[in-house]
């Protein structure tokens, strides 16, 4: 079986799945090693970016799929139900973030970082398909622990979490910017206070100089 006869089998198999297909399930069926069938997805991924494509693959962390471009959303949305669904709130998009940043939260600490509570926007994001339980943490009550979906990184256009932004590393730099500004506050009070001293060393001298003369004038 050469290349090209393989790269159709792997169309024909993400064109029939109409949703993510794990590469180990292209691997079984191709017999391929990992390395192989990845070469390959390289190459068809590279292809369909071409102009003359009206398709994509994109991956989505072990899996693939093959889905429209997002430039041609306005041909293709008509052609489909197009009722309105409803967005994501601020307080889903806050939550969704937490959790992509912090796989296996539970809802406790979800609140705790919150500080309100997330059980409506957590039954809703569910219902969205854009977070899933992610089994139970070994404490006491055994709380449930959720993660962000593959269809959350497909909205957001991600290949994996790791393509996430990093975080701004405020706790590491407070201290030391909290600390420094402190300091240099310190070195301007006692800046001030020694221009102060001089000033009112200065007065007392010339407060002395003249009542020295006047008496002298005497």
């Amino acid at each position: 079986m050469d290349i090209t006869e393989q790269k159709a089998i792997i169309e024909a198999m993400l064109f029939a799945a109409g949703k993510e297909v794990e590469i180990t399930t292209i691997m079984s069926a191709l017999e391929l090693s990992h390395k192989e069938v990845e070469l390959i997805l390289g190459q068809m991924r590279l292809e369909y970016q071409e102009k003359n494509h009206g398709i994509e693959i994109i991956k989505v962390n072990n899996s693939y799929q093959m889905c429209t471009k997002k430039e041609y959303y306005e041909y293709i949305y008509p052609i489909f139900d197009n009722r309105v669904k409803p967005g994501l709130s601020s307080a889903a998009i806050e939550t969704l973030s937490i959790i992509a940043y912090n796989p296996k939260i539970t809802r406790a600490e979800i609140d705790s970082i919150r500080g309100v509570n997330s059980d409506g926007v957590l039954y809703k994001l569910l219902e969205y398909n854009m977070i899933e339980e992610a089994g139970r943490m070994d404490a006491p009550g055994r709380p449930t622990m959720y993660r962000v979906t593959n269809e959350f990184l497909k909205t957001f256009g991600l290949s994996s979490l790791d393509e996430l932004p990093e975080l701004p590393k405020i706790k590491e730099e407070m201290p030391e910017q909290l600390e420094m500004a402190g300091f240099e506050n310190e070195e301007k009070i006692a800046e001030t206070k020694q221009e102060e001293k001089v000033e009112e060393e200065i007065i007392e001298t010339e407060s002395f100089e003249e009542k020295k003369e006047n008496d002298s004038n005497e």
